[in-house]
């Protein structure tokens, strides 16, 4: 029988996980075609939950699509769109489907995207959300009503090391640890100083011993990508040098590869991490070559 995700986290091998963007369409094809980028290549792929606040497939359709296709996901489940009536609802229907990854995130501001009059939930946060997937794997809806066949997620929640400030940072991951979160992943690194700072202070709290921390990588296509995180994305710090080198590149895709390859390979040097989440924003095929030159193959 094959290991599941859980199984792989709990047996401490250096994982690696993918990132996938389902379609603004319901054209199940477009994850069918997509999954050719991580079959055989990675432990399990996020499928992202209307990121952006921008309209796309359903998260749960499209995990259910990838394990027709043989890869494990992680379905990525938000509070801002549900109430914890319709999160508890959606994550039976998950589990019924035989889903066994959540990622518990708070989800993009509805200003964001192209959609800003649409009114955010927000009934819960991330934190409570771990709290209450963990209820629901012990048999328990927030209500306190008993679940009568609960079921076994593994979960996982986002950190974001770089953002201000910095020991609040470190207060929620331990408020999401506590909590109930498996594993974690992190906001993209470009700043492999701090995100080392960072995790200096994860391993002196003990806290990478508690869960498994993937650090994530996102390869870009162009320096207006990187300069664009860097003005419009909370809490994201990115080197000069990354867009001085994207500026000058001659070929700004072949750049950003070899960008992420070193950042991966600077990552598996820092102690305690666990994984890395790669997560190529749209451009899923971009994973294989990224894997290969990093050195991450699962085949």
């Amino acid at each position: 029988m094959a290991m599941t995700f859980k199984d792989k986290i709990e047996s401490g091998r250096f994982l690696v996980c993918g990132e996938l963007g389902p379609p603004q369409s319901c054209k199940g094809a477009v994850i069918r075609n997509k999954s050719e980028h991580f079959r055989q290549r990675i432990d399990a792929v996020n499928i992202t939950d209307n990121q952006t606040a921008i309209v796309r497939l359903s998260s749960i359709a499209s995990a259910k699509i990838l394990m027709e296709e043989k890869i494990e996901p992680i379905i990525q489940m938000t509070c801002r769109d549900r109430n914890r009536i319709a999160i508890q609802s959606d994550l039976l229907g998950a589990a019924a489907l035989g889903i066994r990854n959540v990622l518990c995130l708070t989800g993009d501001h509805q200003k964001f995207g192209n959609h800003p009059e649409s009114r955010g939930v927000f009934d819960l946060d991330s934190i409570q959300l771990i709290a209450t997937v963990a209820g629901m794997n012990e048999g328990r809806f927030l209500s306190g009503d008993e679940i009568k066949t609960k079921p076994e997620f593994c979960i996982g929640a986002a950190a974001n090391p770089f953002a201000d400030p910095f020991e609040m940072r470190l207060i929620r991951l331990y408020k999401k640890i506590t909590a109930g979160a498996h594993f974690i992943q992190t906001q993209a690194v470009f700043d492999l100083d701090l995100f080392a700072r960072w995790m200096d202070r994860v391993q002196e709290l003990k806290l990478s011993e508690k869960t498994a921390v993937l650090a994530g990588v996102m390869p870009v296509k162009s320096v207006n990508a990187l300069l664009h995180m860097q003005k419009e994305v909370p809490g994201v710090r990115i080197s000069p040098e990354y867009i001085s080198r994207m500026k000058n590149a001659s070929d700004p895709k072949e750049e950003g590869i070899k960008i992420a390859v070193e950042i991966i390979q600077a990552i598996r040097s820092i102690k305690g991490i666990r994984g890395i989440h790669l997560m190529p924003v749209m451009w899923e095929s971009v994973t294989p070559v990224i894997i290969r030159e990093s050195g991450l193959n699962r085949l």
